[in-house]
């Protein structure tokens, strides 16, 4: 007889939906490492200097903040299919933006495209969800890993086709760092094609057909007793410290990944490093961001999300400590504190997914919209500090301090079952209505 666990495995439409959000993630991952890669650069060449070079990617963050809320209402509405084709649409408009800001020489024009540009970066996050939303409880985190993993193929050839893009584009009259930008354009847009047209059952619409049946299932079956209406307001209250939780974990690992991962490539091209370099080492950590995703998730399943997240702590921090020792002239150990930049906010991000996936399905997609925009505010930040800490004080006081700020984690979970445990008495102390 088979397990419970392997049946979800089985299930025919929740493995369509895992390979059409796969496809898409494979294309989006190519337009995500653009930004990543040759954005604080292409801004470094047009205003001459480094102390507004992480400002790219704090506007791109911030445009990615917009659309996590944006995309997630519709999604609420519309379902995740409408939410997810919006937003790879807008994405694919930034980057063409960004292309033609640079022919021109408009730094308010590229500032202007990256604000949308983010919104490529919102979508493909949350795309993650959308994976998670019809799988079984105890398979969640490794559903939300299978769409992390399918960012890792376009999101490791983005960052080494570089060079190759921007030769590409030299004979149109295109700066050659736009070039990445131009093949972002075609990934957004054709991600965008793959899931307008192709995700269908809607995930999140199945998931809501399905507990909906099955909440018929429950009162048929107790039609010749008292029935008892589901309390779906105290079970909103009762997820409200994971939420939080699930919320400040994500929150974290993205502000300490964005703050160093941003200053890395800057750091490596004024020490004499060329931009293949820059782009060698982006690739092994974008790859460390989502190659692990497999056992993460098996892991999150396995031993729970707040073990994990905290495991997400200590290894953002070894990091940043090895960052910040490194010699400047050191690729070998910057290649290695990037990568392990890259496994800390993986852990991070599938524990802290894992935690909000189990959010009410009336509420789901607009609570992970807020979150996700929390998320994007903590990168924008870090995005736009980064470059004047560098300036200021250096890339390796950025790396420690970093990498000291992903502590915060640690108490952060250790909370978590006190006020989880909290919030479920105050649920069943409620009146009944």
């Amino acid at each position: 007889m088979s397990s419970e666990r392997d049946a979800p495995a089985r299930d025919p439409q929740q493995r369509r939906i895992l390979t059409v959000l796969v496809a898409a993630q494979v294309l989006s991952g190519a337009g995500l490492a653009a930004g990543i890669t040759v954005g604080a650069l292409l801004a470094q060449e047009m205003l001459g200097g480094t102390a507004l070079a992480g400002l790219p990617t704090a506007l791109f963050t911030v445009g990615s903040a917009v659309a996590a809320a944006a995309v997630g209402r519709i999604s609420d509405t519309g379902g995740r299919r409408r939410g997810l084709t919006v937003g790879y649409t807008v994405g694919a408009v930034g980057a063409l933006g960004v292309v033609l800001a640079a022919v021109l020489g408009s730094p308010a024009l590229l500032f202007a495209a990256f604000v949308l540009y983010g919104s490529g970066t919102a979508t493909n996050l949350q795309a993650r969800y959308a994976g998670a939303d019809a799988a079984a409880p105890q398979r969640r985190a490794s559903a939300v890993s299978t769409v992390l993993l399918a960012t890792t193929l376009g999101g490791v050839l983005g960052p080494n086709l570089t060079a190759i893009s921007g030769a590409a584009v030299a004979p149109w009259g295109v700066p050659a760092l736009a070039g990445p930008f131009l093949l972002a354009a075609l990934a957004y847009g054709a991600a965008a094609v793959v899931l307008g047209l192709m995700l269908r059952p809607d995930p999140l619409l199945l998931a809501r057909e399905r507990a909906a049946a099955a909440t018929v299932s429950v009162v048929a079956a107790t039609v010749d007793g008292p029935a008892v209406a589901a309390p779906e307001p105290a079970q909103a209250r009762s997820a409200a410290p994971s939420v939080v939780v699930g919320a400040v974990v994500m929150t974290v690992t993205q502000l300490v990944m964005v703050a160093i991962m941003t200053m890395t490539p800057v750091h490596l091209t004024a020490h004499g490093h060329g931009v293949g370099i820059a782009g060698m080492v982006i690739a092994v950590h974008v790859a460390a961001m989502f190659l692990p995703s497999p056992i993460t998730g098996r892991l999150v399943d396995r031993f729970g999300p707040l073990r994990m997240a905290a495991a997400s702590g200590g290894t953002l921090l070894f990091a940043g400590l090895l960052a910040a020792i490194a010699p400047a002239d050191s690729v070998p150990l910057l290649t290695i504190a990037l990568a392990l930049l890259g496994l800390g906010w993986n852990i991070g991000l599938v524990s802290g997914t894992a935690i909000l996936a189990a959010v009410p399905l009336d509420v789901r997609a607009r609570t992970q919209g807020k979150v996700d925009v929390a998320i994007a505010l903590s990168g924008a930040g870090a995005g736009l500090a980064s470059g004047l800490v560098v300036s200021a004080a250096g890339y390796s006081t950025l790396a420690l301090a970093g990498g000291v700020a992903a502590l915060v984690i640690v108490p952060a979970v250790a909370a978590a079952p006190l006020r989880r445990r909290r919030a479920a008495r105050a649920a069943t102390d409620q009146p009944a209505v």
